[in-house]
């Protein structure tokens, strides 16, 4: 069974060793230990693929304990219909999440455009010779 230094790891990623061993002390990684003092952590393919699963699921916006939770279901006994159930859970309430952040975004971008259109306005009452405008409410 091959296996993978933290070296080879941070560069098949592109992350740090620091990130990698982050996500070790989250219990989402538990490389065994070799060398003096087992100072040199030995990754194995399911290491490989837990390690996979957690970028994934940050890159999908999801928490560190959402990610150990879904990649933990992965380790008990197959129920695929529970293991799928329980991610579209996450799912719904990321989405959820996302939604709200779209709203207030678009907010506060309609918000940002109103304050660009008075800026403009005001500059060109200036360039026009009509002196400095009075302030905006």
């Amino acid at each position: 069974m091959p296996t993978y230094t933290i070296t080879e790891l941070s560069r098949e990623f592109d992350i740090t060793a620091r990130a990698i061993r982050f996500y070790e002390d989250q219990g989402l990684l538990s490389p065994s230990r070799e060398g003096a003092g087992g100072r040199n952590r030995v990754y194995t393919p399911r290491d490989r693929t837990r390690l996979k699963l957690t970028l994934r699921g940050k890159r999908l916006g999801l928490s560190l304990s959402e990610i150990k939770s879904l990649v933990d279901m992965y380790e008990s006994p197959k129920d695929t219909s529970a293991q799928m159930n329980r991610f579209l859970g996450v799912l719904a309430q990321h989405r959820e999440t996302l939604e709200q952040q779209r709203e207030d975004i678009e907010m506060s971008l309609s918000e940002i455009t109103a304050h660009e259109d008075e800026c403009r306005r005001l500059l060109a009452a200036i360039a026009n010779g009509k002196g400095e405008p009075a302030a905006a409410d």
